[in-house]
């Protein structure tokens, strides 16, 4: 037994769990699926992701940069295979992420984005670390690949499905569920904070547009200066569209998944469902599969918002 009380057998990623919620289809007026990825090993879908990077890459110490989720995952993963980890937070991470992290046994490295950038600090505990392995959340073939894995899912289960809606920070699940839906019908769509919406310009313009700056949206899990470039060019040719979605309508997303689904998102899970609110006429009457990429929120957030219902 490990550290943390695993088998000697490291456990792949769950199964995504399928919720069918009248209640909240006929509030937005889809045909709606839920994939949600709250239940998922350390509360989001980065797990799969994370579980790809470390069973495959022969290096015995991973470095990463995460505002939480990954960082969570690749702890996990990094735990199962007995490799150690280290991951770049920033300072303003919600404390529920950055405890995860610890007790999952990796090093935490905090940063004031306001001064250093994540990336920029990878880049310096690289050179620190030669023999390390860095990786990208969202922008490593090991990720995309390991996301890919719910797309597959998805597919198995022949839901006929118009569209997937999955949030976009960096755009490793979108690039993922991409390359999943190769050859299908189904659509992908990714939704994406009007405040961090680094992504949505870059569609825009025909190329990568980052942002200044690290934007204070809620979402924090989309908190990035730009999409990848692997990411890029998966997304560039296969992604049907971006919305933008407001904070409103992301906090507004985190109350219907409450009451009317009975799930607990954190912002950034709640992103899909922000997009059918910011672009009804879009969605209305289709089929849809939104991802509620993950559970991982704020306890005092998560109860302001869902407490104003």
């Amino acid at each position: 037994m490990s550290a943390i009380g695993q088998s000697s057998t490291p456990t792949g990623p769950r199964p995504t769990t399928i919720v069918d919620a009248p209640r909240l289809s006929r509030k937005l007026g889809v045909d709606l699926v839920l994939a949600s990825e709250t239940l998922q090993y350390t509360g989001s879908f980065k797990f799969r992701a994370a579980y790809n990077v470390a069973a495959n890459v022969k290096q015995p110490h991973v470095i990463t940069a995460s505002s939480g989720n990954f960082g969570q995952a690749i702890a996990y993963a990094c735990a199962l295979f007995g490799k150690r980890c280290t991951v770049v937070m920033p300072s303003g991470a919600p404390k529920v992420k950055v405890n995860a992290v610890r007790e999952f046994g990796a090093d935490v490295d905090l940063v004031d984005v306001k001064q250093k950038s994540r990336l920029e600090r990878l880049r310096e505990l690289a050179n620190d670390y030669p023999d390390a392995y860095v990786a990208s959340p969202y922008d490593d073939a090991l990720v995309i690949d390991g996301n890919a894995s719910l797309a597959k899912e998805l597919a198995s289960l022949k839901l006929q499905l118009d569209f997937i809606v999955a949030p976009i920070g960096g755009g490793g699940l979108t690039s993922g569920l991409v390359k999943g839906t190769a050859g299908t019908k189904t659509k992908v769509i990714a939704a994406e904070p009007l405040l961090s919406n680094d992504a949505a310009q870059s569609f825009r313009a025909g190329h990568i547009v980052p942002l200044p700056e690290e934007a204070n949206t809620i979402a924090d899990g989309a908190r990035v200066l730009r999409i990848g470039d692997l990411n890029w060019q998966i997304l560039s040719e296969g992604l049907h569209g971006i919305v933008e979605v407001t904070e409103e309508q992301i906090r507004e997303g985190m109350r219907l998944l409450f009451s009317l689904a009975n799930l607990k998102a954190e912002p950034t899970g709640a992103l899909s469902i922000g997009a059918l609110l910011a672009q009804p006429e879009r969605f209305t009457g289709k089929r849809v599969c939104c991802v509620i990429s993950g559970g991982n929120a704020d306890p005092e957030l998560y109860a302001q918002i869902v407490g104003t219902i």
